[in-house]
């Protein structure tokens, strides 16, 4: 006869995760709020690196301006912040490995660790990618078309937010690699029918670049086709990383089960 598991005990190790998840956050904190408080003495500095793609496309003379009170303090503290969490991702990131590890099997393992990093390093490229090639043919572009009369001048709040919505927009369009070979090595779905998708695929590339990036044909083009070309970038490297769960890891998972 199988005895009932323990209410208290099984109450007690879901309170215990509870307490370490909250540990593991408070350390994440921490660690991005110690980087801001040392970054933030150069804030504005930071902010001028991140306007500096539209700055050089602005006609001589004009400026950005701040329509809110508390914009020209607010904006620069976002920006700052933003890059004390980028900086302290990699701690923020062990974290969470510390805290799900314990969980996986061995074969999960191998696979989360690349997966981690190869994540953060296509996310930075993406964000790279849009910051020196899209932004200055983008900004470019929309100052060319500037009627005779107005002269073009953006909120730095409203800038802020288009650059990070851009900045999410081409990092998660640069995960699709690893997202592909993750899917793959998995098992969820097979090679050969990715492939035979890739039709849909190219649509829904240009409906996401749609959604995502300013209405004209350029903007959309610079998104959508790299994301294409990731998508085949994934097919390729898929070829060579799918390989087989290893049979003890089978074992490994029949004996937990």
């Amino acid at each position: 006869m199988t005895e009932p598991t323990s209410e208290p005990a099984t109450q007690e190790s879901f309170l215990s995760h509870l307490v370490e998840l909250r540990t593991r956050l408070m350390r994440s904190i921490i660690a991005i709020v110690i980087v801001l408080f040392v970054l933030f003495p150069w804030a504005k500095d930071i902010y001028a690196l991140l306007a500096q793609p539209l700055l050089k496309t602005l006609p001589q003379g004009a400026t950005m301006i701040a329509t809110d009170v508390t914009g020209t303090f607010l904006v620069p503290l976002k920006v700052t912040l933003m890059t004390a969490f980028l900086i302290a991702l990699p701690y923020v990131l062990w974290q969470a490995w510390a805290f799900i590890a314990p969980g996986l099997y061995h074969h999960e393992k191998r696979l989360a660790v690349p997966v981690i990093v190869s994540s953060v390093v296509f996310f930075l490229i993406g964000m790279a990618f849009a910051y020196f090639i899209v932004f200055p043919v983008m900004f470019s572009f929309f100052a060319g078309y500037t009627p005779v009369g107005v002269q073009m001048m953006t909120d730095i709040e409203k800038y802020v937010s288009f650059v990070l919505a851009m900045f999410l927009a081409f990092g998660m369009t640069f995960e699709v690699p690893v997202i592909v070979i993750v899917l793959v090595r998995l098992r969820v779905v097979t090679l050969e029918k990715l492939r035979s998708i890739r039709p849909y695929v190219i649509v829904g590339a240009f409906v996401v670049a749609a959604i995502f990036t300013p209405p004209d044909v350029l903007s959309q083009f610079m998104l959508a086709v790299p994301l294409w070309a990731l998508y085949e970038l994934g097919l390729l490297l898929a070829r060579f990383i799918s390989v087989p769960v290893a049979e003890d890891d089978v074992q490994e998972e029949a004996a937990a089960k």
